[in-house]
């Protein structure tokens, strides 16, 4: 089916073109901001190149910097990058929906074909609703594991920091980012390896990477499934190879690093177990880290590499080929093993 194209400013753009352009927009004045003074600690200018690759991994959602969040960016640049990762990690058309929402403003048509190619969704009926579902969910559990955080993090710093932290992080996290602002408190690029065996900080994180990775469409049926008793095909798929994924990933990182002195030999039986699901689950699309990743073993980066190949799955907050592309894969081979057509 030919998509429809729209005028803006006399060019005759898709919605794919609309998105893309959106996007970069974002990402340009991301840029901008983060490279003004007012953003650095130091008071002066970050090279506009290393803003860009900033907004860029912010909007993108990939956890890869080039300066520490922290020790770079005061409170005006910190929030710069998490609006970025908040629009990233939701999307352009279902943050400008949120825009519109609160000025009361009716979506139209052209706004829902957009919004139909940004969601990839077969029809534009029910995505204004589907993009309302989209905002509270992820109000709801942003707010749920800012508060878990927040209130763990009472225990080590001033209340107004533990706040932040804890919503910075939950953002981050659901969001699939990998951004942090841990820095300035236990080093530039530390993440959470002071955490490490902290049940709190490594499950609410987890919990929040786990959320946001599986997509939307699928919180929405679990939801739902008390009452319906009933899961798609999409979300059976997605739910046991996330589970698998992280099954395979918490045992062989548990072998491979448990005699490493530099990653896990030193920890306790808890603090290994803590620490190999954490690594599991935050390579597929997030970031953060407990371990040194530098110093695991060539067997563990390959696992590594593999997880964060597959990635999150579809409509969600993460990137990747996806899980669902990943079982069909899995699937076709078996089926071409034992003969099937």
């Amino acid at each position: 089916m030919k998509l429809p194209h729209f005028d803006v400013f006399g060019v005759h753009l898709r919605p794919p073109q609309i998105l893309v352009l959106g996007f970069a927009a974002t990402i340009f004045t991301g840029a901008v901001l983060l490279s003004l003074p007012i953003a650095s600690n130091s008071g002066q200018s970050l090279r506009f190149l290393d803003a860009l690759f900033t907004a860029t991994s912010a909007v993108c959602v990939t956890g890869l910097v080039v300066v520490d969040t922290a020790t770079q960016y005061n409170r005006f640049g910190q929030l710069v990058v998490l609006s970025l990762i908040q629009i990233g990690g939701l999307g352009f058309m279902t943050m400008s929906t949120l825009i519109a929402f609160l000025l009361g403003k009716r979506i139209t048509l052209r706004e829902r074909l957009v919004m139909q190619e940004a969601l990839n969704q077969f029809s534009p009926a029910g995505l204004v609703r589907l993009t309302r579902n989209i905002l509270l969910t992820t109000l709801i559990v942003e707010g749920a594991g800012a508060t878990l955080l927040a209130a763990r993090f009472a225990f080590d710093y001033p209340l107004g920091r533990s706040i932040y932290m804890g919503v910075f992080h939950a953002v981050s996290a659901f969001c699939n980012a990998g951004f942090d602002v841990m820095g300035r408190l236990t080093g530039p690029f530390s993440s959470f390896t002071s955490y490490v065996g902290d049940p709190v900080v490594s499950l609410t994180i987890c919990g929040l990477i786990v959320t946001g990775g599986i997509g939307f469409p699928v919180i929405q049926e679990l939801y739902r499934y008390p009452r319906t008793r009933r899961l798609s095909l999409h979300a059976k798929l997605v739910l046991k190879i996330t589970a698998a994924l992280i099954i395979i990933g918490v045992t062989a990182i548990f072998l491979f690093e448990y005699s490493n002195p530099a990653t896990m030999g030193r920890l306790s039986w808890g603090g290994k177990i803590l620490g190999a699901i954490f690594q599991s689950i935050t390579p597929r699309t997030a970031g953060f880290n407990t371990l040194d990743i530098g110093a695991m073993r060539l067997g563990t980066l390959f696992l590594l590499i593999m997880l964060m190949f597959i990635g999150a799955s579809p409509s969600s907050t993460g990137g990747g080929i996806k899980t669902t592309t990943f079982g069909v894969l899995l699937a076709t081979i078996i089926a071409t093993i034992r003969g099937y057509d």
